[in-house]
């Protein structure tokens, strides 16, 4: 039996060959393969939210809420022991209210809810923040003749002192006519340049000083105006991907003016006509 000494014949050099195993046509030139390049994922900045922590140490005490520190040191000595607080949004109302409960185990309200009477611990003191925004006039009397019950201390926060609340309500307006009110008058520029300092830390910006120097010489004297400017800034630099230069802090003067057209730095925070506000008690 012969063997046979024929070879199998090795894979086609072909191109054409080549090109058939492939699944491609012959004589068709396959379509050239683009360059493998890396994906690049884009991470989203997103804002993270601000929440307010109103604790004591927070508070920046200044010539313009010393009057109200001092009441509020002494609930004993309030006449008929209720006390209002009065200023602007931004001047510290709601941090000192803070602050009031925590000291003395109050119960918080805030006055735009106030709609029916909330249950009450028998024997807390009452704050009520925004109380000038109270929708029911007669929960609001209720409030305040509970806490002279129970003779507890009782303290309302409002834009304007009480007596010039537009109520409608007889018996609540001579209450609140006979409410010592205290104002929180307008902020010096060492406080004005410590509030600025404080929210911009709280975002965890960096901000060189003299662009902070640039924000203040040219926004609106107030504590709502150094709040806004913050979370601008943040959010501005934040979608730009940048850090904070005079340029971005010029970019939020523009944003805020857009926002409010009315408001100039002179004339913004307070009215130049305040009611005075009663001798407050020796700090302790």
């Amino acid at each position: 039996m012969l063997l046979s000494s024929k070879k199998e014949a090795p894979c086609s050099a072909n191109p054409a060959d080549q090109a058939a195993l492939a699944g491609a046509h012959p004589g068709i030139a396959p379509h050239p393969q683009p360059p493998h390049t890396p994906s690049v994922t884009r991470q989203l900045a997103l804002p993270f939210p601000q929440t307010c922590h109103f604790c004591p140490d927070g508070f920046l005490p200044a010539a313009a809420n010393e009057d109200a520190r001092a009441w509020l040191a002494a609930p004993a000595a309030w006449p008929s022991q209720r006390l209002a607080l009065h200023g602007p949004a931004g001047s510290g109302k709601t941090h000192l209210l803070h602050i009031f409960a925590t000291r003395h185990h109050a119960i918080l309200l805030p006055g735009p809810s106030l709609r029916h009477l909330p249950d009450l611990p028998p024997n807390a003191p009452i704050a009520i923040d925004d109380a000038d925004a109270a929708p029911d006039p007669e929960t609001l009397l209720h409030l305040l003749n509970t806490a002279a019950e129970r003779r507890l201390p009782l303290l309302l926060a409002g834009h304007t002192p009480p007596a010039r609340w537009c109520i409608a309500l007889p018996d609540l307006a001579s209450r609140l006519r006979a409410t010592p009110a205290v104002a929180l008058t307008e902020p010096d520029d060492t406080l004005l340049r410590a509030l600025l300092a404080q929210l911009i830390a709280a975002r965890q910006l960096r901000v060189e000083e003299h662009v902070q120097t640039y924000l203040l010489a040219r926004l609106p004297r107030t504590g709502a105006a150094m709040r806004e400017a913050a979370a601008c800034l943040d959010r501005i630099s934040l979608a730009q991907g940048s850090r904070v230069t005079r340029a971005i802090a010029a970019q939020v003067l523009v944003r805020m003016q857009a926002n409010h057209p009315q408001d100039t730095p002179d004339e913004d925070f307070v009215s130049s006509i305040q009611e005075p506000s009663p001798a407050a008690p020796r700090l302790l």
